[in-house]
């Protein structure tokens, strides 16, 4: 089993007890549920350097990151560095994150908050819905093309922006669909975690431009962004590399003012 199918058959247990414990009615009742959300599409559309900003405590192939972080204080950090948006990861087995984090950051900032997890349940998406995200993120590594369609329709018909994330041409095919905001290209490797910037640029020809381009991880230098935008991105997630700082907001400010 790769760590990949491990996340998964975790998280499937994860909702079905959360299911029994919370109904999906308590979540639309959320003070969040009616809030409008702010399109993250649309910030990375017009915006110099694309950045979304991840706060991520620890990951599968790095036990610890940052474990002292005060995911507010970031957030705020992040925004006054000008990034497009934030991603906030939530998995609490394997990341260190929880939704609590997803709460904190939309109380502490108004820029677009993406929820980074593993989807693998309707649930999920009234979940990041009532804790305050503006976008989630679908895997297509682990969904079917119904399951790609059925949730992304959802979370737009709840006003949410949609990232979907590819890791090969095969996944890329099938999951194009109109309900999708932003196609994201991961460059690592879930199953053995290696990273290779090469998957974004063989992989960009293939997206149609509808969507936006977003390629995400291992991506920590000002020249591999100028390269990627020359293939069509207008997004980068970027986490470790801010994150692995004391200050992940002052690093993020830094390393924006030399992209600009």
């Amino acid at each position: 089993m790769n760590i990949l199918d491990k996340i998964i058959a975790d998280k499937r247990k994860e909702v079905d007890l959360k299911k029994s414990i919370i109904p999906s009615s308590q979540l639309e009742q959320s003070v969040l549920f009616d809030r409008s959300c702010s399109s993250l599409a649309h910030a990375l559309k017009n915006s110099a350097t694309g950045i979304i900003a991840e706060h991520k405590r620890r990951s599968p192939s790095k036990d610890s990151i940052n474990q002292n972080t005060n995911v507010g204080l970031v957030a705020k950090g992040y925004q006054n560095a000008g990034v497009c948006g934030m991603s906030v990861l939530t998995d609490i087995k394997y990341f260190g994150g929880s939704l609590e984090d997803l709460l904190l950051a939309r109380a502490s900032v108004n820029m677009p908050l993406l929820r980074k997890e593993f989807t693998v349940n309707e649930y999920q998406i009234l979940e990041a819905k009532a804790f305050g995200a503006d976008a989630i993120l679908l895997i297509a590594a682990v969904l079917t093309k119904t399951e790609i369609k059925i949730f992304s329709e959802l979370a737009k018909s709840l006003g949410m922006d949609v990232l979907l994330e590819v890791h090969n041409e095969e996944e890329l095919q099938k999951s194009i669909m109109p309900s999708l905001d932003m196609l994201g290209v991961n460059n690592r490797n879930l199953k053995t975690f290696k990273v290779n910037l090469e998957t974004s640029k063989s992989l960009s020809l293939m997206i149609p431009d509808d969507f936006i381009k977003v390629s995400e991880s291992g991506i920590s230098a000002i020249e591999a962004i100028q390269d990627l935008k020359q293939y069509g991105y207008q997004g980068f997630l970027i986490g470790e590399n801010f994150m692995k700082t004391d200050n992940p907001g002052e690093s993020a400010s830094e390393f924006i003012k030399k992209l600009k």
